[in-house]
């Protein structure tokens, strides 16, 4: 198991805020795109952020957007495409999507629509 399962989202979820908003972006719009990817509206978001959830638990209840096995490309040097545990897919799959929003990509794209 990755270390990184045990890690509580609220405190790598204040580095894609600081990320995103300094390409310009806005906390609303990661917000956006962690409740698309998830499934959770914004009471459920804030709440997991409150208590301390690990990316573990985050994960196990959140259901996951059809779209997202389009998520495709390269983060960290690894296709999100081609990882095998679906744990670590699901994290990727949220960096991916971080990066894309941080990098200026219109939300509509970000969002598979």
């Amino acid at each position: 198991m990755h270390r990184v399962f045990k890690v509580s989202v609220a405190s790598v979820y204040r580095h894609y805020v600081a990320k995103v908003e300094k390409k310009g972006r806005t906390k609303a719009e990661l917000d956006e795109v962690i409740r698309w990817l998830t499934g959770f509206d914004q009471a459920a978001l804030d709440g997991h952020l409150a208590a301390g959830t690990t990316f573990e638990q985050f994960f196990a209840v959140a259901q996951l957007h059809p779209n997202a096995s389009k998520i495709t490309g390269v983060v960290c040097g690894v296709r999100v495409e081609q990882v095998e545990d679906p744990l670590m897919q699901k994290l990727r799959y949220l960096d991916k999507l971080v990066d894309e929003l941080a990098k200026g990509k219109p939300m509509h794209k970000v969002l598979r629509a």
